[in-house]
């Protein structure tokens, strides 16, 4: 029996998560010491309420919010797995504004946890642009 469905399944979860705007379902995805490197300063955000931190600022903006992940590949062991692919939050403003939001680079690493998962690192990030010294944020998988 292959684990992947697992894996799918529970970062599906984070989809469900964010689409609900409920910090309390997303805390149960993540070990309480997770690292995550997001596309939000500073360099890394450690610990489950950091990182809960940064979603309550997307929800505070968004009125609806949105995920999408695309050309999810995941690799595992027996209790560690890896899950890369493409993400994007989207979604409608406070004020009514439509936001389509930019593709990051997703990566999510989980590790087994009783009977079942929890992430213990992730990372959003973007090109970088040597020429221009930014992040290129207008590109789609």
């Amino acid at each position: 029996m292959t684990l992947e469905p697992e894996i799918r399944q529970h970062i599906g979860k984070i989809v469900e998560g964010l689409r609900a705007k409920d910090l309390d379902a997303l805390r149960k995805l993540y070990a309480p010491d997770v690292v995550s490197y997001d596309v939000e300063p500073p360099l890394q955000h450690v610990g489950v309420d950091a990182k809960l931190k940064n979603w309550a600022k997307v929800f505070a903006l968004f009125d609806e919010v949105d995920y999408e992940l695309r050309d999810l590949t995941v690799l595992l062991d027996t209790d560690l797995a890896v899950g890369h692919g493409f993400g994007r939050v989207s979604g409608t403003l406070r004020d009514g504004t439509a936001a389509n939001g930019m593709w990051v680079r997703a990566t999510f690493v989980l590790r087994k946890a009783g009977d079942g998962w929890v992430i213990v690192h992730d990372q959003a990030s973007v090109p970088f642009d040597f020429a221009t010294g930014k992040g290129v944020t207008d590109l789609e998988p």
